[in-house]
């Protein structure tokens, strides 16, 4: 391996943990969204199983307002771009739980993309290694 080559070897690698480092940080997007979302399903299933049930609504800056919710099966959604469109109960959680099959899909898909990542990374660092060593010139053994 030449010179040249181990360059362009360490700017793969560069960029493989670049890549590897926005696979990972999209992996705990992920991983919020799916907890976000099976958080709204619980809070669903728990609101219909309560005609009224007392809650805080967050104004901001940590202050709340104590407030009753009489249950009347309805949600309003954000379904994306600005939209949001009222479901009952069984709707929203079925919204939820096909945006939930939709993440888990994402995130099989970003982990593989990471191994992946993360096996090339391996490889070159071998490459770059097995290069170190051939550069170095062999010792002299020391007979004074």
């Amino acid at each position: 391996m030449s010179e040249q080559q181990a360059e362009q070897l360490m700017q793969q690698m560069q960029m493989l943990e670049t890549y590897f480092s926005d696979l990972a940080q999209r992996e705990g997007t992920f991983m919020s969204i799916l907890r976000e979302a099976i958080a709204a399903i619980e809070s669903i299933k728990s609101l219909g199983a309560q005609s009224d049930s007392d809650t805080l609504i967050p104004l901001g800056m940590g202050a709340y307002i104590p407030t009753k919710i009489s249950s009347n099966n309805k949600i309003v959604v954000n379904i994306g771009a600005g939209v949001a469109v009222e479901k009952d109960f069984p709707a929203a959680i079925n919204y939820f739980e096909a945006r939930i099959k939709e993440i888990e899909i994402a995130l099989q898909d970003t982990a593989a993309k990471k191994q992946d990542a993360a096996n090339r990374l391996e490889q070159g660092k071998a490459q770059m290694n097995q290069f170190m060593q051939q550069s170095q010139p062999p010792q002299q053994p020391n007979l004074g």
